[in-house]
């Protein structure tokens, strides 16, 4: 491996869960407020994706369990909209950055490749602005650090993740390693790094208890832990790396790993991590977000390596945490607001802990049973002769007699081919478990509600509060051992605001401003056909429509052709069949809504012939967890036709905003037909145009938590085929189970490339890549597996022509960053004090060596805008820096969908689209509340043995 990681910063080897947290950066991370504009909304697994009802709003019930009360958090509508911390002084960028062109000029002596192409140079277009970011430099005066391998026995393959951690913290505590403890780190697993060489040979023996136990008990496990001495770690290559040098490249993932064990240490000791680099404090509950969930602030921190320094960027994060207590209080705070959602979303993975053995014994939730209760749930136990209930089983083996045998269900915490049943009353949710499931509309809202801090604030919770928290702001033992320091100053870098391009419509051309422009009195520039369209009317309640013929209902429909005509769309005379779905059971009936979407089935088939609809408008009162992915799976696989929905609590709004609605309504509508709604103006263009160019759009989306062992992730590649760059035909493929890697891309863009032929009559001269969903450690594997599936498919679109090879660009985009900016002027921010759309830096904590950017091309609509960091990793065509940012940000103006730039250039987000779509068409297998594990599984009680 090349030193390419360390410029990345990956963020790698980050400490163990502190206080027997942890996890593997799965669940429910709030979305970041002004960032909603993909719809995925709750990160990785999180909420956002359109789920049941479980209920939502807040409430203070009190605190639970040493957890801070429930309120709605501290307030700072006192703070500046501008952080400022030295009121008076102007800020000026970092000396270091003035050094740029010395880097520029040693970097133009290195090849130029198109693999990992190095920084050709930086953007000059647009406004110049000072801003600040969260990054804060880093020192290092010691000259060398250890690195010492680690080894458990019995076997560590044996034990989990979070028992490994526990040993070497046992460990740090024992006899043996206690005199070390204040210059060492682990990871909590096989490695441990000390800032002093250690005695050879270094072992112990620790008995294995719990983070809250006083102790370990009689009969407690033993494990002995050798430390082995492996090699030095000179710092100096690390040095070496932010000057620019490459003369003698080194691997420098394990310094940068490193730094981040020493940065993380406090926050390990004292906090709950969640994924690898998100601490979280009993302390810092923000407020509830329904049934038994409460939202937490918390901090991120990971090393990155920018030119002239080393840098710590942290960031404030929020997630949801389950409200510690009886699974008992859990189960019945669930099921008394759900709506009908999945138990099996709400205890995702969730850990637990027993005592019924006379210790505490933590396992994982692996699946709800469902209707099986402790008496009706059997299994085979030769001790007691055969088929026997859990109830039966605990009041004979424990001579526990159950409180809830028979309304309550039965956990399976078992591993793969073994279910082991535990009754819901003796499992306890431990304090700082985080919620790995999604959340509901209802739950998602209220987080993104306590999510959405403007800059000025995050930049101050940052400084005052995340720094200490994590032991940055004074630096702790640990850190003077290693020689580290942090400064508690935010890096001041150069930016630039690039200017929007201009909107052309068939008739009018609105003003751009902040990122958008207003459609009235502007025609589509080619509208769709809307002959025989249909209505489906689905009715939940008793309430709404009362029938076709409602006046409310006509007056709506009327109002939607309007618009579609005054748009420019060819609109029928007459009005649409219409045909209402009876009222639908609700959901505590209908759990799964099986027979509610086998009537919204039936009703459809009334239209009659698919083939012959243009489009169903659908009109719900709601969107739930099953009947839009049930309407979206039922009109796409069974039907074949296309839909477009209309939720009727915005479609009634007052006259105001329902012309807006509608107005968006009909952008879709329009596209989905085949319509072109607006172009840029030519000048714009002009660097996609100048010779002919496809841009491709590439995604995967994986199985959440809840989701059936094996449900396979989607692959979606999206290509344009028109010169307007308006049109993007997909092809989606099903792979397997959270395989990041398209196993078929050779395919999928042979198919694009078949399509750009068949509209354009030619192939592509050039290609431009963006692939989503890369994290930074996966860029080689898109240039070693990846890559060569493109140039297959280049080998093979055309028989006759095997030496067919446009020129090729792979362009990675990121948004699960932390890198986050805050204007210094307030005349250079919006109303909120967000950075304006346009916004784009490349220097000062970019990569030292990689081609990478920031871009904010969106208005950020509430809170914290988040930028876009887009890295060039593959270039044939040695594209210019202003070339791809300023092309990249006009391109973000068209989009169909929305009158505004959007966060993600749109080729990226139709492939993301594209895989959300296909969800729904798994969406059983996504969601399964029932039996995900093989029909020959053995299964046990939870006892000595399971």
């Amino acid at each position: 491996m090349s030193n390419r990681g360390g410029d990345r910063g990956r963020g790698r080897g980050g400490p163990p869960g502190g206080r027997g947290g942890g996890s593997s950066g799965r669940g429910s991370p709030a979305p970041q407020g002004g960032d909603r504009g993909r719809g995925r909304g709750g990160g990785h697994g999180g909420g956002g994706r359109g789920g049941g009802d479980r209920g939502g709003g807040g409430g203070g019930r009190g605190g639970g369990r040493g957890f801070a009360p429930r309120g709605r958090g501290a307030s700072y509508d006192h703070l500046p909209l501008i952080f400022d911390p030295h009121p008076g002084q102007r800020p000026t960028p970092d000396v270091r950055i003035t050094a740029a062109d010395g880097l520029l000029q040693r970097l133009g002596s290195l090849p130029r490749t198109p693999e990992h192409p190095v920084r050709p140079g930086y953007g000059t277009l647009g406004r110049a602005i000072i801003l600040r970011a969260n990054f804060f430099p880093v020192k290092i005066s010691a000259k060398s650090w250890f690195e010492y391998s680690v080894k458990i026995s019995p076997d560590p393959k044996s034990q989990k993740a979070r028992v490994k951690r526990r040993i070497l913290d046992l460990f740090e505590q024992s006899a043996e390693g206690a005199p070390y403890r204040n210059h060492i780190v682990h990871d909590g697993s096989q490695r441990l790094v000390s800032a002093r060489k250690l005695p050879q040979p270094l072992s112990g023996t620790v008995r294995f208890f719990e983070q809250d136990e006083s102790g370990p008990r009689e009969k407690a496990d033993q494990y002995t832990v050798d430390i082995e001495f492996g090699k030095e770690l000179p710092v100096a290559p690390l040095l070496q790396h932010i000057e620019g040098n490459r003369q003698n490249p080194v691997d420098i993932d394990p310094l940068v790993s490193a730094l981040n064990l020493v940065l993380q240490r406090q926050a390990a000791q004292t906090g709950y991590r969640f994924g690898k680099n998100r601490y979280f404090w009993n302390d810092e509950s923000t407020g509830s977000l329904g049934p038994r969930l409460l939202a937490y602030m918390g901090f991120y921190s990971s090393v990155r390596l920018v030119h002239k320094e080393i840098m710590v960027n942290v960031n404030v994060c929020m997630t949801a945490f389950h409200e510690p207590g009886n699974l008992v209080d859990a189960w019945q705070g669930f099921t008394a607001g759900s709506m009908g959602a999945s138990a099996q979303e709400f205890l995702a993975k969730a850990k637990i802990s027993t005592r019924h053995l006379g210790f505490k014994r933590v396992q994982t939730v692996k699946k709800i049973t469902g209707n099986g209760t402790a008496r009706s749930q059997r299994f085979n136990c030769e001790k007691y002769g055969g088929m026997i209930t859990v109830e039966e089983y605990f009041k004979r083996e424990y001579r526990i007699t159950l409180r809830h045998p028979d309304d309550l269900p039965v956990v399976d915490v078992g591993g793969p081919g073994k279910k082991t049943f535990l009754p819901a009353e003796l499992c306890t949710i431990e304090q700082g478990e985080p919620h790995l499931g999604k959340l509901s509309p209802n739950e998602t809202s209220e987080m993104l509600r306590y999510a959405s801090r403007k800059p000025g604030v995050n930049a101050h919770l940052i400084v005052n509060k995340g720094l200490d928290k994590l032991g940055l702001a004074a630096g702790t033992p640990l850190m003077q051992e290693f020689g580290v320091t942090v400064s508690s100053e935010m890096a001041i870098v150069p930016a630039r605001e690039l200017p929007p391009p201009n909107i052309t419509y068939r008739q009018g051309q609105p003003r751009v401003a902040n990122g958008g422009w207003n459609i009235l009195n502007v025609k589509f520039h080619a509208g769709g056909d809307l002959t025989n369209w249909k209505v489906l009317v689905v009715r939940e309640t008793r309430g709404g429509f009362s029938g076709p013929n409602d006046p409310a209902m006509t007056t709506l429909l009327q109002s939607f052709v309007k618009k579609c005509s005054d748009s420019g769309m060819k609109v029928p005379s007459g009005p649409p069949q219409i045909v209402p779905t009876p009222i639908l059971p609700p959901p505590h009936e209908d759990p799964g809504r099986l027979r509610a979407l086998k009537m919204v089935e039936n009703a459809i088939g009334q239209f009659g012939d698919p083939n012959k609809i243009s489009i169903i408008v659908v009109l719900l009162s709601d969107r739930d967890d099953y009947i839009y992915p049930g309407i979206k799976r039922l009109t796409s696989v069974n039907f074949g036709v296309r839909t477009q929905c209309m939720l009727l609590k915005n479609a009634l709004k007052d006259p105001n905003k329902q012309d807006q609605y509608l107005s968006n309504v009909a952008l879709k509508v329009n596209t989905k037909l085949g319509g072109i709604n607006h172009r840029l103006e030519p000048r714009a263009m002009e660097w996609l145009t100048k010779k002919p160019t496809m841009i491709v759009g590439i995604d995967v989306t994986h199985p959440g938590p809840s989701s059936v062992s094996g449900t396979p992730s989607i692959a979606g590649v999206v290509a344009s085929v028109d010169k307007d760059f308006v049109q993007y035909p997909a092809s989606l493929r099903l792979q397997k189970s959270k395989q990041e890697g398209i196993a078929e891309l050779k395919d999928m863009i042979l198919e694009r490339l078949q399509a750009f032929r068949k509209r354009s009559k030619s192939l592509p001269e050039r290609i431009l890549v963006f692939r989503d969903g890369v994290s930074e450690g996966q860029y080689d594997k898109v240039l070693n597996d990846e890559l060569p599936q493109i140039f297959d498919a280049f080998k093979r679109i055309d028989p006759k022509k095997p030496s067919y090879h446009p020129t090729l660009s792979i362009v990675i985009c990121g948004k699960r960053h932390h890198a986050r900016f805050t204007a210094t002027d307030g005349n250079q921010a919006d109303r909120n004090g967000n950075t304006r759309p346009g916004t784009v830096q490349d220097k000062g904590i970019t990569a030292v060596f990689d081609y990478d950017f920031y871009l904010q091309a969106h208005a950020g609509l509430q809170g914290t805008v988040r930028p876009t960091h887009y890295i060039v990793i593959y270039d044939e065509g040695r594209l210019a820096p202003d070339e791809i940012q300023q092309g990249v940000h006009t391109t973000s103006y068209l989009y169909a969908r929305a009158t505004k730039a959007v966060s993600l250039i749109p080729p990226a987000y139709y492939a993301d689209v594209v895989c959300e779509q296909a969800r729904y068409w798994i969406h059983g297998f996504l969601n399964q509340a029932g039996d995900s594990s093989s029909a020959g599984d053995a299964a046990s009680v939870s006892g000595r043995g399971g």
